[in-house]
């Protein structure tokens, strides 16, 4: 925690039931999932938005980027289930393979994709969205390098990103932490100080 003072979650329904007035102060943001493809949305996600803020948690909203669907259908998905609060983070949106379809679009194609999802989610939340990316992803697609003005949130479990076209903002170093306030194990984040 020295030398990465701003540390968060991010939590979908995997996480179960989150007792967020428990969770220790060390937890000081949170990305939580709100939205998949065109149609699919996290269960538990206005449950975990109303908890982060009643805890008086800086929290904002993450959509899993499909590589089946139509960006512009994807970005409606996701700005009709999230509340534009005064204050709230970012918009993120999380690119990767695992979990994903099996489809593998060119890199033209998805690059205009994400283009047509980012230009919508900007605008809607009025801030730039934060790309969350895997190494595989980025190295697939180039998306660090292509995309300049958002903001990068990396994958890279317990060793600091030295990947992705320029520095990231935010750095996802486990997928196994333990904390106090939910059940199983949740990913951990810290911000770039």
């Amino acid at each position: 925690t020295q030398r990465y003072p701003r540390q968060g979650i991010d939590v979908s329904h995997h996480q179960g039931a989150i007792r967020w007035a428990a969770l220790p102060r060390t937890v000081g943001f949170a990305y939580i999932k709100a939205s998949e493809g065109g149609d699919h949305r996290d269960a538990r996600f206005a449950e975990n938005w109303t908890g982060a803020r009643t805890a008086g948690i800086a929290h904002g909203a993450y959509h899993f980027f499909t590589l089946c669907r139509p960006g512009a259908e994807q970005a409606a998905n996701f700005m009709a289930a999230v509340p534009r609060e005064p204050g709230m983070l970012p918009p993120a949106v999380a690119l990767e393979f695992g979990g994903n379809c099996a489809a593998r679009p060119t890199p033209e194609a998805l690059v205009r994709e994400l283009r047509a999802f980012l230009s919508r989610t900007d605008a809607h939340f009025g801030q730039p969205t934060i790309l969350h990316l895997t190494r595989e992803f980025d190295a697939g697609y180039g998306i660090s390098r292509r995309f300049a003005r958002h903001p990068l949130w990396l994958r890279s479990l317990f060793i600091e990103p030295d990947w992705g076209a320029r520095p990231w903002t935010m750095w996802q170093a486990s997928s196994v932490r333990r904390i106090p306030g939910i059940a199983g194990p949740v990913d951990w984040n810290v911000l770039r100080p």
